[in-house]
């Protein structure tokens, strides 16, 4: 999406997205900072991608190597592999700006039930 989280989807997309798989959102920006934390609290990376043409299809994956170390570094900028639907990939640099450590913490324990368990 461009830029996800106005309106009620701010409240209910980020825990669809993970009930669906979904580990990672990918954005020009976020509407709203209560959308973004929705992504965080449910365990979903919230990257960005400051071009308005990302160009993924449907069909197509992220491979995101070292993407643990990364957070736990607090890397704002992430290398990423898109592997398309015919098997070739490209590169891709996301963002992943802005995140606290107590965010960092939570999206390692993958999401914020399971961060206060531990």
């Amino acid at each position: 999406a461009k830029r996800p989280g106005d309106g009620s989807a701010r409240e209910y997309a980020a825990s669809c997205q993970k009930v669906l798989g979904g580990l990672a959102n990918l954005c020009m920006e976020y509407a709203t900072k209560r959308y973004r934390s929705n992504c965080v609290n449910w365990g979903i990376l919230p990257f960005t991608y400051p071009d308005d043409d990302i160009r993924l299809e449907v069909g197509e994956y992220l491979y995101l190597p070292n993407i643990r170390k990364a957070v736990q570094t607090g890397a704002d900028r992430v290398a990423a592999i898109v592997i398309g639907k015919d098997g070739g990939s490209r590169k891709l640099t996301l963002e992943l700006k802005d995140v606290s450590d107590e965010e960092k913490d939570i999206l390692l324990a993958g999401s914020l039930i399971n961060y206060y368990k531990s």
